[in-house]
């Protein structure tokens, strides 16, 4: 059953086009922007003027929050499981305007302090994409974002990002991966533009991406599907290349303990490292090319449990588990 996952999601990610459309004079447009508003319609008032096409209106709100709003590690912190708001009403139709409003002060509130967690980020997306005439939802769901949640189904929700519709077709995107990253050794958030997160074609989002409503995979891929893959950082999706084997997330530390990698589309100039989580340095390997497709092997030692991640460029890339 792994195998033939592998197989299938490796077919989808080598045949998937690369993006076409280059957003890079909306980009230039909305770093001229602001770097702040007051409310959602400020924003929204400067994309309508500047922008008519609704994939551009989408990219507009998409790279101005991932530019101009840092992630709230102390909210982040400081929250335990799923917040929950408590309200009353009497009707469908005041439930309705309550959330809405909750929603509008979010979004409101994301804006002005100019930091939010995923909740602020996909709701600030959501209220601007609606005033500038775009259909958007808000999807939580699960991430994976960490090795240990490699081989583990998804779980509670612990992430929110958003669908949007263009020109009739749904498009997921997450501003908060998109407007960089923790820093794991610091505990400080470093802020980084990272385009990879828009309109990303459903297989590659599904990489870290488990929504709580399956209608938003987009995709026939499944829970166990997820659990099985390795964990993909953000450098991976605007990478170029695609790595077609391994494709499973854990490797059993038996007699066989050669991995062979197979990778698509690695640059002549590319160079490739590896790391086990209990060696203290990397180690370089030279892929042998042959036209488009680089392949290496790694051997495990009788010590290599844990984790092993490979980098591109001193960049991590992927990252496996390995037990006994």
């Amino acid at each position: 059953m792994k195998n033939t996952f592998f197989i299938v999601l490796a077919v989808l990610l080598f045949s998937m086009p690369a993006r076409s459309q280059d957003f890079s004079s909306v980009d230039q447009t909305v770093r001229a922007y602001s770097k702040s508003f007051s409310k959602p319609e400020e924003l929204a008032s400067k994309i309508t003027a500047d922008f008519r096409r609704e994939d551009e209106k989408a990219r507009a709100i998409f790279t101005w929050i991932a530019l101009n709003i840092n992630y709230d590690l102390k909210s982040y912190y400081a929250q335990s499981g799923t917040r929950r708001v408590a309200y009353s009403f009497r009707t469908q139709a005041e439930k309705f305007e309550k959330e809405k409003q909750f929603r509008y002060e979010l979004a409101r509130k994301t804006l002005k302090s100019k930091k939010g967690v995923c909740e602020g980020y996909a709701t600030l997306f959501s209220e601007v994409a609606g005033l500038v005439g775009l259909e958007s939802v808000i999807v939580p769901g699960t991430s994976k974002a960490h090795p240990s949640q490699i081989g583990k189904l998804p779980g509670a929700s612990d992430h929110a990002w958003n669908a949007v519709k263009i020109d009739g077709q749904w498009k997921l995107v997450d501003a908060t991966w998109a407007s960089g990253a923790m820093n794991t050794t610091t505990k400080t958030f470093v802020s980084k533009f990272n385009d990879g997160y828009f309109c990303t074609a459903p297989e590659l989002f599904f990489l870290n991406h488990f929504p709580d409503d399956t209608r938003w995979l987009l995709t026939d891929l499944t829970a166990k599907d997820f659990a099985a893959l390795p964990l993909y950082y953000g450098n991976y999706l605007t990478s170029g290349y695609t790595f077609l084997s391994p494709g499973i997330g854990i490797f059993t530390n038996s007699k066989s303990n050669v991995i062979p990698f197979r990778i698509q589309n690695l640059g002549n100039n590319d160079v490739v490292s590896y790391q086990f989580s209990r060696k203290n340095q990397s180690k370089e390997v030279v892929p042998v090319r042959n036209g488009n497709l680089s392949q290496f092997d790694i051997v495990m030692d009788n010590n290599s449990n844990g984790y092993l991640t490979i980098f591109v460029n001193q960049k991590s890339v992927v990252t496996y588990k390995i037990q006994r």
